[in-house]
């Protein structure tokens, strides 16, 4: 630091005042592209995201609104039968091979050895229009393309 103070004092007036300038701005530059920039960068960035977060808020809200109003309109049948002649009837028509059948109280548990996935889908929507909720599952692919195995899938009535 001695060689630097012995060194400015030995240059001209003229010298100096370009060190002390130079110094000034490079202070200024660092401060600049070091600190303020990243930070306003960094704020607008989440702005932005803000922004966003709120657009999908909104659309949530009103998707949730829709989906109440379709929930109360939809027309859901309940049926008087048991679980387990609904299930019967409804895997022959779709000719779902089931594995097991378990009736747990009001609920009942099915098994599937391997199934074609599209098949259980539509499967399920039948189900659903007649008054059946998934209330859990347990759904694993298979070695064969296309093919899923459910171990688990407890039905209720709605």
């Amino acid at each position: 630091m001695d060689k630097l103070k012995a060194w400015f004092v030995s240059i001209s007036a003229r010298e100096q005042k370009l060190v002390i300038v130079a110094a000034a701005v490079a202070v200024i530059g660092i401060f600049y592209f070091a600190i303020w920039s990243p930070l306003t960068s960094a704020l607008e960035t989440q702005r932005l995201a803000l922004n966003s977060e709120k657009q999908l808020l909104t659309w949530v809200n009103e998707q949730s609104g829709r989906a109440i109003v379709l929930r109360q309109s939809s027309n859901k049948t309940s049926f008087n039968g048991s679980l387990t002649q609904v299930v019967n009837q409804t895997t022959r028509s779709a000719n779902i091979p089931v594995a097991r059948m378990q009736p747990q109280g009001e609920e009942l548990v099915v098994s599937l050895d391997q199934v074609v996935f599209n098949d259980f889908l539509r499967w399920l929507n039948v189900l659903e229009k007649r008054g059946v909720v998934i209330l859990q599952s347990d759904v694993s692919e298979v070695d064969e393309q296309g093919f899923v195995q459910v171990r688990r899938l407890q039905l209720g009535k709605s």
